[in-house]
């Protein structure tokens, strides 16, 4: 007679199973946690490291001339105005607030000379067709392959036979008529990704292309508005070559000309003045940038898509 065996299981109750899940929601909690914190220590790390020199760049403002050699980290040990009060002053007639005053007197118009130029330019180029508009295109890109070397002869030929040397021309003129290739191609692409159904609505309810322009489509473009005058404004800040060349009058120099003429070379130089105006320089491109930032990434990220 055969044996039977019987096999006895052992079913896990719900208490045991919720503490099994419990310890494995708590090892996972843990894992996690920990992998963050490396992650942001990393983060902090790199990031500490690409700050740096701006870090000492604002705390070796605050030194002695002498101690800005002699202490190379970046809390001074005997912090001072004198870099800021000294370096306002200049070595010219002129304080710095005559060279801040130049420099918005060359952004505001080369800014606002950009927006309204490459917005009209890209949207003819985007929107419309017309004989001759893919070598018209063409060329426009083509001209992003030129280093500005190579037109800063021509350029400058031109401007002096219109007796425009020593003036802010030469700075407003080329921004004016589209003259910064890389904002139309920005503006084109994010053109591409915007909908034609508005404007075509406007145009059924009797708008003209002007209108449809400055009604509809400016409006939809405001992130992309924002980071072409973010970038101009950036860019003219930063422009130390073009206002030498077609400057000559120190009452006309921007703030990056102005910092030039902190280096004396027939004397030692006065480097907490320079760094404590190079600190104030900054203070508007950071300033800009930080409260425009949500629309220059999304002007930025949008203006890479297709429609």
């Amino acid at each position: 007679m055969a044996e039977q065996f019987t096999v006895h299981t052992t079913t896990p109750s719900e208490a045991e199973i919720e503490r099994e899940r419990a310890r494995t929601l708590a090892e996972g909690r843990r894992k996690h946690a920990v992998s963050s914190a490396v992650r942001y220590a990393i983060l902090a790390g790199v990031g500490f490291l690409m700050l740096y020199p701006l870090i000492w760049l604002i705390g070796a403002s605050f030194k002695e001339n002498a101690e800005i050699f002699a202490n190379p980290g970046f809390i001074p040990e005997e912090p001072t105005l004198d870099g800021y009060i000294k370096g306002w002053q200049t070595s010219t007639p002129y304080t710095f607030a005559t060279f801040f005053w130049n420099t918005f007197l060359i952004i505001l118009p080369k800014v606002i000379g950009t927006a309204i130029s490459c917005t009209a330019v890209a949207y003819g180029f985007a929107r419309f067709e017309f004989p001759g508009k893919r070598i018209l295109f063409a060329t426009v890109i083509a001209t992003l392959l030129l280093p500005n070397v190579v037109t800063r002869i021509p350029q400058y030929l031109l401007f002096r036979d219109l007796g425009w040397l020593d003036t802010f021309l030469p700075l407003w003129v080329p921004s004016a008529f589209a003259g910064d290739a890389f904002f139309v191609f920005m503006l084109i692409q994010f053109l591409r990704a915007i909908p034609r159904d508005m404007e075509e609505a406007a145009r059924v309810d009797g708008a003209n292309t002007w209108q449809t322009l400055v009604f509809i489509v400016v409006p939809m473009l405001a992130p992309a508005l924002i980071s072409v005058c973010l970038f101009q404004f950036m860019w003219t800040m930063n422009d130390f070559l073009g206002p030498l060349i077609y400057l000559s009058s120190v009452e006309k120099y921007p703030v990056s000309l102005a910092l030039k003429l902190s280096i004396d070379t027939t004397e030692a130089f006065q480097w907490n003045r320079i760094l404590a105006m190079s600190v104030l320089a900054l203070v508007p491109a950071l300033t800009v940038f930080f409260l425009a930032q949500k629309y220059f990434i999304e002007g930025i990220s949008t203006g890479g898509l297709k429609g």
